[in-house]
């Protein structure tokens, strides 16, 4: 059921896309949009900032709403996704450390990395809180802290992790290098090396490569870019392989952008623990949602603890400082064992930093912010993808995340364009990249939305477009 801000909502995407108010034309005020639709002020407010923040109107200081610059054109996103229907070894990662080397060039367009550019993060807070941790805390900033995290820090995630209806306190809580060192905490403390690991299809390629380190394989599950994970298709593969554990990001997946809903969510969760099969889930953009309120987690549902919780803040915070954490449930005994034997803990200066920002609220104020600074971005890239990519062309239209995974005609090889566009400085992710053979997705890509938008990225889009037109004419299908 709906919520009443968003009815409101509703109503004025109807009204802009009926005409009647036109892209830069200046919306009623929030007391005349009460009035007319004869809702309190609050509830116009609340239905202004979620059109803002999905991109759809923009805010003028001392002067109103207005309607997007940008129109919006017919846009079709991809289908289901079509994935492999044996498990694989994950191979051929190596095309990725060559993207990530070429993504730190600054003559390159970084249309093809996953990690926030430096204008996207909140850098004077960060410097402030620093500086304030230095006062404060001295010498132990440079100190060794205990191996499972500071507590400090572990404190202000728990309180986070009981807003998500999660009731676990600081001492259920491991933090990390960031989400990947979580994530391969959980595989290592419930698998072994050759089992069976369920996961979306296409998935982040980071996970591939934990997947891979761990000596694991791979059974990839047919993905909705707006629903999630395929849970037909998982009951299904559960019946016929020996699936050990199941990893998925169940909010703004990377690179789908596809968020499940709490009723499938809740779903997932029954289906896996009435087979005994854990579930990893990665929430590293769970705090970047479009909308007013953060989606749920997939270990809200969980009754016996099978659900492992890992998050980072690398994704909003800070991708340098490293910080993430782990909920690792049932198996909490063997993560710490495995935190012992094979991993350092994380620098004492960074948790503190990042419990500084949490306890003081900058973490929260930088969210509200560059939330609308993803929606407006990712809204005016799908647009300018459907204008000037080839016809036929599908992209995803996430409400959340700032990843963009765009379906080329058939006839466009993303290998073939990733090697014309690294000739003209600009980088992107070719879609085999997030298969765990690289033998699926061949005319598929993932653009990133968080690069400052400005003509160089408008140029980089447009050249893409005219080089996919390019190939599709060599290979008409």
């Amino acid at each position: 059921m709906k919520h009443l801000y968003e009815n409101v909502a509703d109503t004025v995407i109807a009204h802009i896309e009926q005409g009647v108010y036109k892209p830069g034309e200046k919306l009623p005020g929030v007391r005349k949009l009460s009035q007319q639709l004869h809702v309190s002020i609050s509830t116009a407010l609340e239905a202004y900032r979620m059109l803002e923040d999905s991109g759809r109107i923009q805010a003028r200081s001392r002067s109103g709403y207005y309607v997007s610059s940008f129109r919006r054109q017919a846009i079709v996103e991809p289908q289901v996704s079509d994935a492999p229907v044996t498990p694989a070894k994950v191979t051929g990662q190596s095309l990725t450390r060559q993207i990530l080397r070429a993504a730190k060039d600054p003559y390159q367009i970084n249309l093809g990395s996953s990690v926030p550019h430096a204008d996207f993060l909140p850098t004077h807070a960060l410097q402030q809180a620093t500086g304030k941790v230095a006062r404060s805390f001295g010498k132990r900033c440079f100190d060794a802290d205990e191996l499972l995290g500071s507590q400090e820090l572990r404190r202000q995630i728990a309180k986070r992790m009981v807003e998500l209806q999660c009731a676990d306190s600081p001492d259920d809580i491991v933090v990390t290098h960031g989400a990947r060192e979580a994530v391969r905490l959980a595989l290592m403390a419930i698998c072994e090396p050759g089992d069976l690991i369920a996961i979306e299809s296409p998935t982040f390629y980071g996970l591939l490569q934990v997947i891979e380190s761990c000596g694991m394989e791979a059974l990839e599950i047919p993905t909705h870019p707006r629903d999630g994970l395929s849970l037909d298709a998982l009951q299904m593969a559960i019946e016929q392989w020996p699936i050990k554990a199941c990893l998925l990001v169940s909010n703004y997946n990377n690179p789908l952008g596809s968020c499940m809903s709490d009723e499938r969510k809740q779903a997932l969760v029954a289906l896996l623990e009435q087979h005994q099969i854990p579930l990893v889930e990665d929430d590293v953009y769970g705090d970047l949602g479009f909308g007013l309120r953060r989606p749920s987690v997939c270990k809200a549902w969980s009754r016996n603890g099978q659900v492992l919780y890992c998050n980072s803040f690398a994704k909003t915070l800070s991708p340098g400082l490293r910080v993430g954490w782990l909920v690792p449930g049932r198996y909490m005994a063997r993560v710490e064992n495995l935190k012992y034997m094979q991993h350092q803990a994380v620098p004492t200066l960074n948790q503190l930093i990042v419990a500084q920002m949490l306890e003081q609220g900058g973490y929260d104020r930088y969210l509200r912010h560059v939330r609308q600074d993803y929606a407006r971005n990712v809204a005016l890239a799908v647009n300018a993808v459907s204008l000037l990519f080839p016809e036929g062309t599908r992209v995803t239209q996430p409400e959340g995340g700032f990843a963009l995974w765009v379906e080329l005609p058939a006839g466009v090889d993303a290998m073939a364009l990733h090697r014309r566009a690294s000739q003209e400085n600009i980088i992107i992710a070719p879609g085999p990249l997030f298969s765990a053979t690289q033998k699926k997705y061949g005319n598929f890509i993932r653009l990133s939305c968080a690069v400052p938008w400005n003509d160089r990225v408008e140029k980089a889009l447009k050249k893409l477009g005219d080089i996919a037109g390019d190939l599709l004419a060599q290979n008409p299908q």
